[in-house]
């Protein structure tokens, strides 16, 4: 299995880089995990849009769906290259006026999933864990049927100490990073600190930080993440094009 990050800022694109977006792989199978700002042109450099099976939202901000618009014309203006396939796009049921904003003509259609049942996507099992924002927004663990290896997205959310069990034991654990050490309530966001934390109380053995903040030096949130980490869990930091491998 392998993740492709192609956006990681939250918020707003920043300095030519996109907002949340990943392209997970295996087996020939592309899913789309989120689908922010600019993601589109950076998934063109590495496949063809047309070549993704499933796209995967984790909730329904616009750093996070900004782009699901224009993926959805880029289906519909060169359906016929692919015989009339239609793309899924998974989303959850609670706000029924972004769900339904998933279905497009001779393009795509939206598909609900649910938080307490498995989606089986191709080659993944994937499952979802509530967590604490503004809107309706979901963790997911994404794992690999033929290998049983695993990795969890956080989405964006304060911390909320489900999340232990839930990354338990993960390959790689993705944090939604926005604030650095001491941020006060009320946060719809973990700091840093926050992010290594969780990442050594579930035993993961990778710490990817991402939905990053514009503002904020990325080497002080890397330093106090590995710091609560400790050298038990190897901390990076997401970047565009980063490839990770989970064998």
């Amino acid at each position: 299995m392998k993740i492709t990050i192609l956006g990681f800022y939250g918020g707003y694109p920043y300095a030519g880089k996109a907002t949340s977006c990943y392209l997970v792989q295996s087996s020939g199978y592309n899913l789309l995990l989120d689908c922010g700002s600019g993601a589109l042109l950076n998934l063109e450099k590495i496949i063809d849009p047309l070549q993704l099976d499933a796209v995967l939202l984790s909730h329904y901000h616009q750093d996070h769906i900004a782009d699901v618009g224009v993926l959805q014309y880029y289906w519909q203006l060169n359906n016929e290259q692919i015989d009339g396939k239609i793309l899924p796009i998974y989303g959850h049921m609670q706000d029924k006026e972004h769900f339904a904003n998933l279905t497009w003509a001779k393009a795509t259609i939206g598909r609900g999933y649910l938080p307490d049942e498995t989606l089986s996507l191709g080659p993944f099992e994937l499952s979802f864990l509530p967590v604490k924002h503004p809107v309706t927004a979901y963790a997911v663990k994404i794992k690999e049927t033929s290998t049983n290896k695993f990795f969890v997205f956080t989405a964006d959310t304060d911390y909320i100490p489900e999340l232990t069990a839930f990354a338990q034991g993960a390959e790689v654990l993705l944090t939604d990073t926005n604030y650095s050490n001491g941020k006060k309530e009320p946060k719809w966001h973990m700091t840093s600190t926050e992010s290594g934390q969780l990442a050594k109380n579930a035993a993961v053995k990778k710490l990817i930080l991402t939905h990053l903040p514009q503002k904020i030096a990325f080497d002080l949130l890397l330093k106090q993440a590995q710091k609560a980490a400790t050298r038990a869990v190897k901390v990076e930091l997401a970047e565009i094009n980063k490839e990770i491998e989970i064998k």
